[in-house]
């Protein structure tokens, strides 16, 4: 029987975040519900797998919240559990920057459909920066996106105060995996001073469901943290799969040259 995977994400005050973990956690498992949830005072973030029915009633449960009930989420499809179990977390943030002044719910960036992103990073005004961390952009981009060279998310601040300027560069374009790390950073280059910030509505997922292949930039794959490791168009598993010594991604027919390379095996 297909596997339902929905991706979804909201900022949205939590006063009681352990509340919400035990009430959530016991939906999950009575709808025989695998995978991770990360759970803040700023919000929730997840990718959950399973059953559909049971994939749509956490999603509805969700949804009665007034808190989520503009939760939007993307779904995919798949032949095999992509998690081994289920995790709900409790975190200081859902996705970890470390600057409060990066705040989702007070102001983001201008939101583009992957529908207009193709015209928006053609133009050569605009400058576009891949938010994600390097072993990610390193299988899949958009062609002429700034790789930040980051590790993890919380180096992104640093690379901005090194690399760019809200003088020189007026209008920047973002994107990442589902949205929620350009939402944060959108956030985070406007409290710099950056006057126009846009960012991929729904991520590279979205741009993948949606947008023809015919008529896409993307080139490569895209990574995503579970089992299928990366997606194609269509939001189809890819050809990747991830190395069980280090974690990193490898493409289909590269096992060789990577245990050469890979920091654990190679001892």
């Amino acid at each position: 029987m297909p596997v339902t995977v929905s991706t979804f994400y909201k900022f949205a005050a939590v006063a009681e975040p352990a509340v919400l973990r035990e009430s959530l956690l016991a939906v999950a498992r009575e709808q025989e519900i695998k995978g991770t949830i990360l759970i803040a005072p700023e919000g929730i973030n997840a990718t959950i797998a399973g059953p559909d029915a049971g994939v749509r009633n956490v999603l509805a449960w969700l949804r009665a919240d007034a808190r989520f009930a503009d939760l939007t989420s993307k779904e995919s499809y798949t032949d095999e559990m992509p998690f081994g179990r289920l995790k709900v977390r409790l975190k200081r943030e859902i996705v970890t920057l470390r600057r409060p002044e990066a705040d989702p719910s007070e102001r983001v960036g201008t939101y583009v459909k992957p529908a207009d992103w193709n015209a928006l990073i053609a133009d050569p005004d605009v400058l576009v920066v891949d938010t994600r961390n390097a072993y990610e952009v390193g299988i899949g981009t958009f062609p002429g996106a700034i790789d930040p060279e980051t590790r993890t998310f919380g180096e992104f601040p640093d690379f901005v105060a090194r690399n760019l300027d809200p003088a020189k560069h007026k209008r920047v374009a973002m994107f990442c995996t589902g949205g929620i790390r350009c939402e944060k950073a959108s956030a985070f280059m406007l409290s710099q001073g950056f006057p126009e910030v846009y960012h991929l509505e729904g991520g590279i997922l979205k741009y993948l469901e949606t947008v023809a292949p015919e008529e896409s930039l993307w080139q490569g794959e895209c990574f995503v943290f579970d089992e299928r490791v990366a997606l194609e168009h269509g939001v189809k598993p890819g050809s990747h799969f991830m190395c069980k010594a280090c974690g990193a991604p490898i493409p289909a027919g590269d096992e060789h040259a990577h245990a050469a390379r890979c920091p654990r095996l190679s001892r």
